[in-house]
């Protein structure tokens, strides 16, 4: 079976970004694609969650917006449930909740808690309490709220979905999450052996196994865009995965690789980029600079890289393991034309 363009999704402003506005010609354009769905990846300067998908949800007609990612702890639990049940109502159903666990050192610095595998749960039973008109008391790892509630429920709330890559959250996402996002940069060995966690952790709970939905995240770069521009979306994308031990040790323990040049990455220092000074064009710059660090292999066999064709055929090699959806990475649906007349073309 070969993939399809709905089973498609794309994130849109990828990474960190000095303006949101062209991400709604990305969104208009994964309308015109006929992809399944956008992500969009919350960063609270210029991409705030509700202000970004709220605009998204007036120029699309048919994609699913995914939050991909928020985090747990940066609102309130009545907030958050307002909010997406809000934009769940302006897009006709069409949103997705998706969460991650984040940098826990990085939240720390904030204040911001990052709940336990327990709370996590919590946390989303809190929220399909709230939306199916409930009040809720609750006291526990997710937070203490004394009476929360809100007072128009709705019938038809938004999937919730978590992205991550430990086999401890992996299975926590299988016994209460509706989906999982995998973490770009894995092998198909390393995404079919996440699927086997989460579905054998959903059949322990009770769930139907293939009733949570598995997206495969697939930095995907065809060599039909320029030398620099691939660069930036292949070599330097993987440098900011890679050169947060807390990010890149997971995926290089589920590909079954050696830690060794991630580490030699990780103590370049190059991890205070992320949240440091300086323009969006001269971090890339320096991470793609350190990419040399890094094993070719890496890129090749975690990545969707060449021709067209070989780039759709390594989407269909994912989609062979077990997910239901690919998520593209790097590039965005502006440049995903020949990418998705490949894939109509194989099928």
């Amino acid at each position: 079976m070969s993939i399809s363009a709905d089973q498609i999704y794309s994130y849109i402003l990828p990474g960190q970004v000095a303006d949101p506005k062209p991400g709604l010609d990305q969104a208009r354009k994964a309308d015109e694609l006929g992809l399944g769905g956008i992500f969009l990846s919350e960063r609270w300067e210029t991409k705030e969650l509700g202000a970004t998908i709220g605009a998204l949800t007036q120029v699309t007609d048919k994609v699913k917006l995914v939050a991909g990612l928020t985090h747990f702890g940066t609102r309130h639990p009545v907030v958050q449930a307002g909010m997406a049940q809000t934009v769940q109502m302006l897009s006709g159903n069409r949103f997705v909740l998706g969460y991650g666990r984040g940098v826990e050192a990085h939240f720390r610095q904030m204040g911001i808690p990052t709940p336990n595998l327990q709370g996590m749960a919590d946390y989303v039973m809190i929220l399909r309490k709230l939306w199916a008109g409930e009040t809720v008391a609750y006291d526990g790892p997710a937070g203490n709220w004394g009476e929360l509630k809100l007072p128009q429920g709705y019938d038809t709330p938004p999937p919730v979905i978590f992205g991550t890559i430990g086999p401890k959250t992996l299975a926590m996402a299988g016994a209460h999450f509706d989906g999982v996002v995998l973490h770009p940069f894995l092998t198909t060995t390393g995404v079919e052996r996440s699927i086997g966690i989460v579905r054998n952790a959903a059949k322990e709970a009770g769930r139907d196994p293939q009733s949570v939905k598995i997206y495969a995240t697939v930095v995907t770069v065809p060599d039909t865009l320029d030398e620099g521009t691939r660069i930036d979306l292949l070599e330097a994308r993987a440098v900011s995965y890679f050169m947060h031990r807390a990010i890149g040790t997971p995926i290089v323990k589920t590909n079954g690789w050696s830690e060794e040049p991630m580490n030699v990455l990780a103590d370049t220092g190059l991890a205070k980029l992320e949240y440091g000074t300086g323009t969006v064009e001269e971090k890339r710059r320096a991470m793609a600079d350190a990419a040399t660090l890094l094993p070719r292999e890496w890129l090749e066999t975690g990545a969707a890289t060449g021709s067209i064709a070989n780039c759709v055929k390594r989407l269909n090699e994912y989609l062979a393991v077990g997910v239901d959806h690919i998520l593209l990475h790097g590039t965005t649906p502006d440049m995903q034309g020949e990418i998705i007349a490949g894939v109509r073309q194989a099928g």
